[in-house]
């Protein structure tokens, strides 16, 4: 039976993932700083799917966090979601620098420490995927939230590059706006976002195992924001930076 490691894995993204690879049959390894919800998602996992459900409290923001992961990870996993992040409501001059530098530490450097304590076994078997959930924000300018992603979306390419010729896959995903609780925990007002961009998390993650298994290295579920994403690329950026700012928050 594979093993999935998914951080972030007990709300929105992460939890769609946990319910999609539960009931494809992957033995689950769950990563959140909340023990007891990890509890409960392990719970109602392993009751509705049968399989074993590990959980690992870690705060991915701190170094004991991190480390403890990556030793999880050294053990030996077959996918690696990492799906762990967060957003700030002010602009950049408006937060703190700690908070900055924290959002780059869960978006830039796990991301970067998972992937390399996982990859080198994945290499060895010849088997394996890295899924590292990025966002559409990645293609436009719009605070260090869209410039970390922007780092995910380049740093997923060039490894998926790099393991040209394995069976080894690494990719991106870029989903657009998700019905999570993303938004409510970083006191975000969406009321300025029009209906028809929400996405579902079960959906999102639906594209993103098909275009996985295409080997696929940047996915952007959904047709509407495929077509976001390819305007932008028409327009000055500055004109898309700010269409994004004015959709995000008001």
């Amino acid at each position: 039976m594979p093993t999935a490691l998914i951080t972030g894995a007990t709300a929105g993204i992460g939890a769609a993932f946990a319910r999609r690879l539960a009931a494809d049959g992957f033995s689950l390894v769950l990563v959140a700083r909340d023990e007891k919800r990890l509890a409960d998602s392990a719970e109602a996992l392993h009751l509705r799917y049968g399989v074993k459900v590990e959980v690992l409290p870690a705060d991915l923001a701190a170094e004991e966090g991190l480390t403890a992961v990556e030793a999880r990870l050294r053990e030996g996993v077959d996918l690696l979601v990492n799906n762990a992040g967060f957003g700030h409501p002010g602009a950049f001059l408006d937060v703190p620098v700690a908070d900055e530098l924290r959002m780059l530490k869960v978006h830039c450097e796990a991301v970067l420490r998972l992937t390399l304590a996982v990859l080198p076994g994945m290499r060895e078997r010849d088997r394996g995927a890295v899924v590292n959930v990025a966002s559409v924000a990645a293609f436009f300018t719009r605070g260090t939230y869209s410039a970390s992603k922007a780092w995910v979306v380049n740093f997923s390419e060039s490894i998926a590059s790099e393991l040209t010729g394995t069976r080894v896959r690494v990719m991106a995903l870029c989903p657009g706006f998700v019905r999570t609780e993303f938004h409510d925990r970083a006191s975000m007002d969406t009321s300025g976002i029009p209906g028809i961009l929400w996405l579902s998390a079960d959906n999102v993650v639906d594209e993103a195992m098909r275009d996985l298994a295409r080997g696929r290295r940047v996915s952007i579920p959904d047709i509407r924001y495929k077509a976001i994403v390819g305007v932008g690329r028409l327009i000055p950026r500055g004109l898309a930076g700010e269409v994004s700012r004015r959709l995000g928050r008001r």
